[in-house]
């Protein structure tokens, strides 16, 4: 199961393997796969899950990954999984592998969020012009998974061939490339497409150099206040629970004939820092991420990290770790966090 980033390979996978699968890094690799197994027809299949790419030519670990695995001759199958509403960008990796292998699969999800802003995609016509089987979906809601798991099976079952043909995704140049796009996209005769007009009136406020900034850091300061802010009450009641339960431990402890360095080491050293954490760095973090989640949802982390893009490559970064700098700001900003550095600090001068 192989895609570009956010074309939802990981509702496909679990729709098909449910709770059977587990993940892990390969031997030697620092990047994260799934595997899973689901059967079909009496059938077990076990399916690999790799890392998002947007193409074969590595030049990060996630496409090293999804290379290699793709140049072995392991899989009996491959399923491209492609974004119905923008097919465009995804034929890249698509067209790549197709000239690896001819025993492939490509799965077109999010075919409802085409529908809903008016793209039309001729099925028939694109598995014609690959040659190769296609399958709409729209996996969040379980359409054309029992398709796709019969058109898997049809591929494994049909006479094995050699799966790796030679590592063409190399040699390919990008006006090659594109090029196969380009003729790909005029048989197919996509319809509609681009951003709707609500988007685009959206993106000329949100992007805009004008309002977009003063935007952006209006909501993240609302998003910082409410954290800070509303992370005090429940760190108190956390606070008084678990330092509550500190003292009857001391007394149980006292009472007891334990030697006192061991229980201070235990209560006073290892609990009270636990109960410190937990009541200082919990709450904030339970209000921050899902505060940031209903933002990614909505579609304004995307264009937080376009309006910050332009600073970030000042000093070689990129716009997308614009959350790594707020949850940065979030620790620097949150004074109980401060507190927590002086309690830290306290307790390891004492108990030295």
């Amino acid at each position: 199961l192989i895609g570009n980033p956010n074309v939802g390979k990981s509702t496909i996978f679990n729709a098909l393997t449910g709770m059977h699968q587990h993940t892990g890094n390969w031997p030697g690799k620092t990047v994260s796969t799934a595997q899973g197994e689901y059967k079909y027809n009496g059938e077990t299949y076990r399916l690999i899950d790799l890392p998002g790419s947007y193409s074969l030519c590595a030049r990060s670990a996630e496409e090293e990954v999804s290379r290699d695995y793709i140049q072995s001759k392991e899989a009996d199958a491959v399923v491209v999984v492609c974004d119905a509403t923008c097919l465009e960008r995804n034929l890249n990796l698509l067209l790549q592998i197709l000239d690896m292998t001819s025993k492939v699969v490509v799965c077109v999800n999010l075919i409802d969020e085409a529908e809903r802003k008016g793209i039309k995609i001729n099925l028939d016509k694109l598995s014609d012009c690959l040659k190769t089987p296609v399958v709409g979906a729209a996996a969040a809601q379980g359409k054309g998974i029992d398709e796709l798991a019969g058109r898997v099976a049809e591929i494994v079952c049909e006479q094995e061939e050699q799966l790796c043909k030679g590592n063409k995704a190399d040699s390919l140049t990008p006006e090659m490339i594109w090029n196969r796009i380009a003729k790909v996209v005029d048989e197919v005769d996509i319809q509609g497409g681009g951003y709707s007009p609500r988007d685009r009136k959206i993106d000329s406020i949100l992007t805009n150099k004008a309002t977009g900034i003063p935007i952006m850091l209006a909501t993240l300061m609302a998003v910082f206040w409410i954290t800070i802010t509303g992370a005090n009450y429940p760190s108190q009641l956390l606070s008084a629970g678990l330092f509550a339960l500190e003292d009857k431990m001391l007394d149980f402890f006292m009472s007891t004939e334990i030697p006192k360095f061991f229980y201070e080491m235990l209560v006073l050293g290892v609990y009270r820092v636990v109960a410190w954490v937990v009541s200082v760095m919990l709450p904030p973090m339970a209000i921050f991420f899902p505060l940031f989640t209903l933002l990614e949802d909505l579609g304004y982390l995307p264009r937080v990290a376009f309006n910050l893009d332009k600073y970030f490559k000042k000093c070689s970064a990129c716009g997308k770790q614009a959350l790594t700098m707020c949850i940065g700001k979030l620790m620097l900003w949150d004074k109980p966090y401060r507190y927590l550095l002086s309690i830290s600090s306290q307790f390891c001068f004492d108990f030295k």
